[in-house]
């Protein structure tokens, strides 16, 4: 089983997060959106699939690296939402009971190109999205583990461009 592909550093501990619907709003667009955690990891392995099924192995495995990770976030945005006080469901807005995600929002490309292309976009979007967190962020420990996952989302972005530079050979 392939390991997170992470950066060699430690997330902050969100221990000391107390109630702060505001913050939660703001990174509730990470969670479980169409440019989410949860989003991208229904993709890497969807795209991990069919790269495995073309032989490419290498390349599935790498993907499952990344949708690991992805999890690791998920999993650390979820805590945060729930000490700052809001329900980790899957809507574009928790706690809200409405709205629910779908997975209508992962990319099926059937070209192994375009699935990595369809990635670079997706890693593209998320960091924009990270930073534009970071801005409107006032807490130092959600800043702290925003710019954790950019670090991480760097390294997905730059793994996945030397995998399409493979594929275009």
């Amino acid at each position: 089983m392939p390991k997170p592909l992470i950066i060699d550093a430690p997330y902050p501990s969100l221990d000391c997060l107390c109630t702060d619907p505001c913050s939660a709003r703001i990174i509730s667009a990470a969670y479980a959106t169409p440019s989410g955690e949860l989003n991208a990891i229904l993709q890497y392995i969807y795209h991990s699939f069919n790269f495995a099924h073309c032989g490419n192995k290498a390349v599935a495995e790498t993907l499952v690296g990344i949708a690991l990770a992805e999890m690791k976030h998920l999993d650390l945005l979820g805590e945060a939402l729930i000490n700052l006080g809001a329900s980790p469901v899957y809507t574009f807005q928790p706690p809200a009971q409405f709205n629910f995600y779908s997975t209508k929002f992962v990319a099926y490309s059937r070209s192994l190109v375009n699935m990595i292309e369809d990635d670079i976009m997706g890693e593209k979007y998320a960091i924009y999205g990270y930073e534009k967190m970071l801005c409107r962020l006032k807490n130092g420990t959600l800043k702290a583990l925003i710019v954790r996952i950019i670090d991480d989302e760097k390294l997905h972005l730059a793994e996945l461009k030397r995998i399409l530079d493979g594929l275009s050979c």
